[in-house]
């Protein structure tokens, strides 16, 4: 629900207000980083999306915050970001990912209120029997380091043909540009080994599919949006333009 609010605030948690400076400054930190010039322009509906979509990340980090204190989980706020692969950050959400990545608390909170869920031997056979057959042999992917200081492992057939043959071409930590692409190849990464027993797959989503049906839950009973930093997928709110 959305409630009335005049003073600067990010949202209410338990009815408390929670300030907004903290999304200010996590939006001039956005501005002045590397991807900056991927932002839309300042003053524009899409920067309005952008403060919407951020400031439901900073609820979301705020309220797992609230939940670790009160069930004395241990949480460490120095710890470095997690990385979600591609199916993970799906399955939670844009949302729910950053913070998930972002926030030791949310992570703990996502341990702690799953540390029961276990998928049953049907689902787990149901799981095998849909992809039996259909795995890709393992690859042996490249660790790159980007111009904006960011690394990431890919595979070399899933890179643009002009980058991924000047990196071969190049010897291991030499920078190279091809096709207007920049990367350096810091090491190979061996192919993973398959695993022949998908229940640690099918648990991992199973726990990440309750904990998106708990979070939903206690955003809707101790989370209050304010006006102008509604969820940026609100139809009532001027700037959602995403129409069907």
């Amino acid at each position: 629900m959305t409630a009335p609010a005049e003073a600067p605030v990010l949202g209410l948690l338990d009815g408390r207000p929670l300030p907004r400076t903290g999304l200010d400054r996590r939006l001039a930190a956005l501005r002045s980083g590397p991807r900056a010039a991927a932002l839309p322009a300042p003053g524009s509906g899409e920067d309005r999306q952008l403060a919407r979509w951020v400031a439901q990340v900073l609820l979301t980090e705020a309220l797992c915050e609230a939940v670790a204190a009160e069930r004395g989980l241990a949480v460490r706020p120095e710890a470095a970001p997690a990385r979600l692969d591609q199916q993970a950050a799906v399955e939670l959400g844009s949302i729910t990912a950053a913070a998930y990545e972002g926030s030791a608390a949310v992570r703990a909170v996502c341990a702690e209120v799953t540390a029961g869920v276990e998928p049953s031997a049907a689902e787990v056979a149901h799981y095998r029997a849909l992809t039996e057959g259909t795995e890709r042999p393992p690859v042996a992917e490249w660790r790159l380091a980007l111009p904006d200081g960011s690394v990431l492992d890919a595979a070399p057939d899933t890179l643009p043909l002009a980058l991924s043959a000047a990196l071969r071409a190049a010897a291991p930590g030499e920078r190279v540009t091809a096709a207007g692409w920049t990367a350096t190849r810091l090491a190979t990464v061996p192919a993973a080994v398959p695993e022949t027993d998908p229940s640690a797959v099918v648990r991992a989503a199973a726990r990440r599919a309750a904990f998106v049906r708990w979070l939903d839950h206690a955003r809707a009973g101790r989370l209050t949006l304010v006006p102008g930093l509604e969820h940026p997928g609100d139809p009532a709110q001027p700037d959602n333009h995403h129409r069907h």
